[in-house]
Formats: C-alpha cells, structure tokens, sequence
C-alpha cells in the first residue's frame, strides 16, 4: 500500500493481542460473567465481538456486546445535541469493558465514558485497546493492551480487519 511504513501485527499478532487481552479480562474480573464489552464503533464492535467469542471458549459464555457510537459525546466535532439514550439494563451494575482499536489522545474514550454512562450506571468501567500509541492529551490509561507502540505525532496506525478491511493488520503510514 501507498505510504505504508511499516507492518506492526500481521493477522497471527492480531488474534494473539486479543487472546491474551481476553485472557487477561477473565484474571482480573474472576471470570467473565458480569462483563459487559461495549465496542466503539467501528473497528471496537468488531474487536469486541472477537474478544467476547473468545471469553466464551474460555469460560463457557459469552458476554454481550454493546455497540457504541460516540460521535454526540465526542468534543472535537460540533455538537448538534446529545440524542436522548434508552437506558440498558445490561449496564446497570456490570463491569462495562470500553473496546477499540487504537488509543491516541483519550477524548474517543472520554466520549464513551460519557456515552455509557448515558445508558445507565456500570459498577466500572475499563479500557481494552489493541494498540496504545500514547500522546494522551487526557489522564485515561488503558486495562487491556494488545501492543504499546510508541509512534511520531505526524505518523498514522491503521488497525485493519477482516470485517472491514478484507484483512488483519497493524500497519505506520
């Protein structure tokens, strides 16, 4: 591809980041059953879902998958008003896992917070990402990581999957 600089996780990297991740979610939540995976959209609902099927080998269920679609929360983007939210009742009480692909500055996952907390109130909430790039412009860590890639501010990570891209890959343009 055109300005592609480097492949970081080929599809083998991919499913292992999001074993592991899975892995690491049932250790730290003693099992998986009041997890609640909200994927951002886009590629988050599809990582989301992965990690869920994933959860469900393991622990004999799988959780849900909310999709979440943060735009009307995001504070970077104009606002055009907060749609009103149906409460879910999956939310309420559960340990809600915000999923997606890459972490840069914070304010997607801020956004999320915000949009989740819409829905109703989760006993907590994590952060799972397959990459963490830094430059965080706001105090939010993540739980889960699938790779911590430091990157250039003028770089760009692109997470590619089947779903979406017709492949897995991490690639630097």
């Amino acid at each position: 591809m055109a300005g592609q600089k480097a492949v970081i996780m080929d599809a083998d990297g991919v499913r292992r980041a999001l074993t592991r991740i899975a892995f690491e979610i049932v250790e730290k939540n003693q099992g998986a059953e009041h997890v609640l995976l909200a994927g951002i959209r886009t590629r988050g609902v599809y990582l989301a879902r992965r990690i869920a099927q994933k959860l469900g080998e393991v622990e004999g269920s799988a959780p849900d998958v909310l999709e979440l679609d943060v735009t009307p929360w995001r504070d970077d983007k104009p606002r055009t008003g907060v749609p009103p939210c149906q409460r879910d009742a999956r939310v309420e009480g559960a340990t809600v896992i915000l999923v997606d692909d890459v972490l840069y500055t914070g304010r997607t996952v801020r956004a999320a917070i915000e949009a989740v907390s819409q829905l109703g109130r989760a006993g907590r909430i994590q952060l799972a990402v397959l990459i963490d790039r830094g430059h965080r412009e706001l105090p939010i860590r993540p739980d889960y990581i699938g790779k911590n890639l430091p990157t250039a501010r003028d770089e760009r990570v692109s997470v590619r999957l089947t779903e979406v891209d017709g492949l897995d890959n991490v690639v630097i343009l």
